[in-house]
């Protein structure tokens, strides 16, 4: 026991971290290993173990004593006996129940347990029944393997994880290589960790995720496995823009031939080697009553590899079909694996364990990403405003503090204050968005203007011939935009931790100079915004970040050159976090 540690370790699983003790990096980086943070006000961050974020570390080769002696190194106090309990049950959870092939006929697959009792237990649930598992032998149950991936989501839904090591069909080959650019092109070295994590040992690879910061090379590493793998590959990603980005990377990277190369979105249907697709088209469909006819995409050709870009923003008709091809590689790339519906464990169980972990400022740290100074401005409203703001409710209330006008004036000055630097101002509502960019003389980009276009802008953006461009949230996700170095977020969708998180990563990309970049969060103060801004900033003040809250009446914010002044992430005070489904309700 000592009273000089960081931490205070509780029995209900939640860990309080006190923000100014001297051990408070450290017990960070130990936390975040194995514990979610879910509040963090100035005094103590609010950790939450759970489950999922134990199975995840058990995946990365956590054993439960290194978790509980990670958290007694750290603790104030003893970590409590019913706690280190919970931990080893539920650590000690994951690989006792494995999915292998069957010696049976063709087309099975056995479930083993680790012993009778717990077969027992699996075989009692409804639910479990309902799938058609049949007990083969006092530890083992035979499964049809078309329901592969349905049986590992139930169980892990009902805690218990399933360690899949049934293995892989090969897919039909494809020769493909690095292309020499002035010499032989090689991953990084935390590129190649990543992508050789994916790989695994003893069969235990082969599908699962990847999280590394936006600007880490994600795509990249994705064309690393697969050139490992040597196989027709499905790329399915977020946006037509994403298309384009991973269709140049193989292009200029690989020896693959362009006519191997097909885009299948919502302007071309080509369904070659390597197809490079998004999620809006799979799940196109002409009316609700119709089925989902571009997902006939998985079964085209005979993928050997499949990878979800952007795996965090998987939609629930991809997870169906996903779960029905699980005899296939799956690769998952992300910067965060929070999702906004509470769907973390389908990505566990369908598209496979987190493989490898790149903690950003880790990142940062190397030189590889940009250091980011973060911002929270907190904007005043006019009178008339503040007496709408007071009589509106839901979220009327929060839109009218997003659409703050006094917002306009703050953002002319942060441009005056960065002169020369490539500027990025990033927003929720296109009549904000228009409104700026009419008053600013500045271009627009959003989803309704075409792709071409959209295109011809970003690249005059990167060449700077345009310094400031206003972006809606179409730029939230895969835009390559290496020069941004300032970011100025004028509203957002209430409390997206993910959305926070992607668009700070549009200014990481490595600068020349002082590697050094701005992000700004404005919010109208004392509103609803400021309390959604403290749960969209969870995930980044996880990795390590902090937000100096700063006020538009403050003259120093706005001085050129003036110094970033390091602050708590919020002010003295523990307000909870808002509940997204309340959003409409709540005063």
């Amino acid at each position: 026991m000592s009273d000089t540690k960081a931490c205070i370790v509780q029995r209900d699983r939640t860990v309080l971290l006190e923000c100014g003790h001297p051990g408070f990096e450290e017990a960070r980086g130990k936390l975040a290993h194995f514990a979610e943070l879910v509040k963090s006000p100035s005094a103590f961050h609010t950790y939450r173990i759970t489950p999922l974020s134990l199975w995840n570390a058990a995946s990365l080769g956590w054993t439960a004593e290194e978790i509980v002696d990670a958290l007694a190194s750290i603790a104030r106090w003893e970590v409590p006996s019913a706690l280190i309990q919970d931990i080893r049950s539920l650590v000690g959870r994951y690989g006792k129940l494995r999915i292998e092939v069957g010696k049976a006929e063709a087309g099975k697959l056995r479930l083993t347990a680790s012993d009778p009792q717990l077969l027992d237990e699996v075989l009692a649930i409804p639910a479990v029944q309902a799938s058609g598992l049949r007990r083969a032998a006092p530890e083992q149950a035979e499964l049809d393997a078309v329901r592969r991936g349905r049986i590992k989501q139930e169980l892990t839904r009902l805690g218990y994880p399933v360690l899949d090591l049934a293995g892989y069909h090969e897919g039909q080959p494809l020769q493909l290589g690095w292309k020499a650019q002035g010499g032989s092109f090689a991953l990084r070295d935390y590129q190649q960790a990543a992508a050789d994590a994916f790989e695994g040992v003893a069969g235990s690879g082969g599908s699962g995720v990847l999280v590394l910061p936006c600007g880490a090379g994600k795509t990249v590493i994705g064309l690393g496995v697969l050139e490992k793998q040597q196989c027709e590959c499905l790329i399915l990603t977020s946006n037509a823009t994403s298309v384009g980005q991973w269709i140049a990377e193989l292009t200029d990277k690989t020896t693959l031939d362009p006519s191997q190369i097909g885009e299948y979105t919502g302007q071309k249907k080509e369904v070659r080697p390597v197809t490079v697709a998004t999620y809006q088209i799979l799940t196109h469909r002409r009316s609700k009553e119709d089925e989902f006819e571009h997902m006939r995409l998985f079964n085209e050709r005979n993928w050997g590899l499949i990878i979800y870009d952007e795996v965090h923003l998987l939609p629930a008709p991809v997870f169906r079909a996903t779960a029905d091809i699980q005899a296939t590689r799956r690769l998952g790339l992300t910067a965060t694996l929070v999702r906004e519906d509470g769907c973390e464990q389908d990505v566990f169980s369908l598209i496979g364990p987190k493989r490898y972990e790149m903690p950003w400022k880790e990142l940062e740290s190397m030189g590889w990403i940009a250091k980011v100074e973060c911002t929270e401005v907190r904007v005043a409203m006019e009178p008339e405003l503040r007496e709408a703001y007071a009589y509106a409710e839901g979220k009327e209330k929060f839109r009218i503090a997003a659409e703050n006008p006094g917002k306009l004036e703050v953002v002319r000055r942060l441009l005056a204050k960065h002169p020369e630097e490539s500027v990025l101002i990033i927003g929720q509502y296109i009549d904000q968005l228009k409104q700026l960019s009419e008053s600013l003389g500045i271009p627009l980009i959003s989803g309704r203007m075409a792709h071409k276009e959209r295109g011809r802008l970003y690249e005059s953006f990167k060449r700077g011939e345009i310094r400031v461009l206003a972006v809606s949230k179409v730029a939230n996700f895969a835009v390559d935009l290496p020069d941004a170095s300032v970011a100025i977020e004028i509203s957002g969708s209430f409390g997206s931790r993910q959305e926070e998180a992607q668009r700070l990563g549009r200014i990481l990309r490595p600068k020349n100079g002082n590697n050094r970049a701005y992000f700004y969060a404005l919010v109208s103060q004392e509103s609803k915004e400021e309390d959604f801004a403290i749960r969209r900033q969870l995930f980044l003040v996880e990795q390590g970040y902090e937000y100096s809250v700063r006020y538009d009446s403050d003259p120093g914010l706005f001085r050129s050159g003036a110094s970033h002044e390091r602050a708590s992430s919020h002010p003295a005070k523990d307000r909870p976090i808002p509940d997204l489904k309340e959003a409409s309700s709540r005063p």
